[in-house]
């Protein structure tokens, strides 16, 4: 599925890569995010939770903040977030809370993704696609935390 405009899923992913890149030039875990109103990008933001010194400092957190004050309102249900990682526990519940539409992820993380749950905390209206550009995606996380550990 495509937003309205012509553009696609990858278009909007590669969006998000470029966020998650910035992260990890700034030496931050590299999740990027952008978030779709009506096919215009309304918020793009990535993780800053070094910068901050803030453990909720998330792409996805950062990214419903600047959508809510682009649009004037904490509903989100006419938008989609595109992130380069699976949001967390923490994330998704805000994104609940904000009745986002649809979220695509990148990769998956099986070790602290929201998809691990039963029964899902997302808002029951939000639809959910993973795997779009999943391995560059992925790929930049591995690369982030191989460098680390070196």
């Amino acid at each position: 599925m495509s937003e309205k405009i012509g553009f696609t899923d990858e278009y909007y992913m590669q969006q998000a890569l470029k966020e998650a890149r910035e992260a990890f030039r700034k030496d931050e875990v590299p999740v990027g995010a952008v978030i779709v109103c009506e096919g215009r990008i309304i918020a793009r933001t990535h993780n800053l939770t070094e910068t901050l010194n803030d453990v909720t400092a998330h792409a996805e957190i950062l990214a419903i903040t600047s959508a809510s004050e682009t649009l004037g309102g904490k509903y989100l249900n006419g938008c989609t977030l595109y992130v380069t990682l699976e949001p967390c526990t923490m994330c998704a519940g805000a994104l609940s809370w904000a009745q986002i539409g649809r979220i695509v992820y990148g990769a998956s993380d099986p070790q602290r993704g929201f998809s691990r749950l039963t029964p899902s905390p997302l808002h029951p209206r939000t639809e959910v696609l993973g795997g779009i550009l999943a391995e560059e995606c992925g790929s930049l996380v591995k690369d982030f935390f191989k460098r680390k550990r070196s």
